[in-house]
């Protein structure tokens, strides 16, 4: 007999520190919203912003969960060891790694482009990330457990003209993602990523505000919304917890069906 059956499935973080990069507004502050109603003690991370990552620690103690806010560049090598020794003394060792930040970068095409701007949008989303890992890696080996979950984009899969370097640094995460997983199989270590389609936050209302570019960007969709930052919460508390203990080395898309060409929804 399943002496499990019957029971009541919860997500349980209660005695894990995790780390939410850029989790001072839409995506980041939700994850790291979630992580805490799990009962996670969560690191709350800004690069610019200092009040709006307070405001988020105080709406995350209002909810009776625990946070604390830290500084940090995630490009800047120096700055992503600062910032870990800094969880180390105050919270503790990490153990649930959210690469969230990131940068879209400005569009410009390739070769009327300046590569200053593509090279820094390749610093935060894929040398920040590795940076993060990196110092996570060296905290969750001794202790042979640990999950670190890397936010890439719909575009990993779907390339995004004027946005060679967001794509490029997404896709270039992904196989980070793949590589590190193999890497780090037999240390009880999972490495996962998250891939978001158009979710709705504050930084993309000039799109999801206007009547005709709203109209555009669902035909993109196969279901009729926009995902909610909510949407992308709940995937990353559920690859952190022990629910999807046999996953490691793959992306959840959590995009609508906007990587299944739904322009062919109504046929060929």
């Amino acid at each position: 007999m399943d002496e499990n059956r019957g029971s009541r499935i919860a997500i349980n973080l209660t005695g894990k520190i995790a780390l939410v990069t850029g989790s001072s507004s839409g995506l980041g502050a939700a994850i790291a919203k979630y992580m805490a109603r799990a009962g996670a003690k969560v690191a709350v991370h800004y690069r610019s912003g200092k009040d709006r990552a307070d405001a988020i620690v105080d709406e995350i103690k209002n909810d009776g969960g625990f946070a604390m806010a830290f500084y940090g560049d995630v490009s800047k090598k120096e700055d992503v060891q600062k910032l870990f020794s800094e969880i180390d003394s105050k919270l503790g060792t990490v153990d649930i790694l959210v690469n969230n930040a990131g940068i879209d970068g400005k569009r410009e095409l390739v070769g009327e482009d300046d590569p200053d701007d593509w090279e820094k949008v390749i610093e935060v989303n894929l040398m920040g990330p590795y940076y993060c890992a990196r110092e996570a890696v060296k905290r969750m080996k001794p202790k042979k457990s640990g999950v670190i979950i890397n936010i890439t984009s719909v575009h990993e899969y779907v390339p995004w003209s004027g946005y060679t370097a967001y794509s490029s640094a997404k896709a270039g995460l992904s196989m980070f993602t793949k590589a590190l997983a193999q890497e780090l199989s037999d240390y009880n270590i999972r490495v996962v990523a998250i891939a978001p389609g158009a979710i709705k936050t504050p930084i993309n209302k000039d799109v999801w505000g206007n009547p005709e570019s709203l109209k555009d960007l669902l035909n993109k969709i196969a279901m009729p919304r926009l995902g909610e930052v909510d949407d992308i919460g709940q995937a990353a508390v559920f690859l952190a917890s022990d629910l999807a203990s046999y996953i490691t080395g793959t992306t959840l898309l959590v995009d609508g069906g906007m990587a299944l060409y739904p322009d062919f929804k109504h046929g060929g």
